[in-house]
């Protein structure tokens, strides 16, 4: 079966690693968004804080499935 996809850009930031503002964003998406289905970076930035990584910030696209007609 073939599907229709309907492309979202996400912001997931944190102070912890750059997967775990992937897996912020995709967990709050999640809780208002339908069928989420796949997700691409598209970009990663961090700030830094006297010479360490202070907060990342990752830039997703993110595919949700459109539902079928019934």
């Amino acid at each position: 079966m073939s599907h229709v996809y309907k492309q979202i850009e996400l912001v997931g930031s944190s102070a912890v690693s750059s997967d775990d503002a992937i897996e912020r964003a995709i967990e709050r998406a999640s809780s208002t968004l339908r069928n989420l289905d796949w997700f691409e970076v598209t970009e990663v930035r961090g700030h830094i804080k006297d010479g360490k990584i202070a907060h990342w910030q990752v830039g997703l696209k993110v595919g949700m499935r459109l539902e079928e007609d019934d």
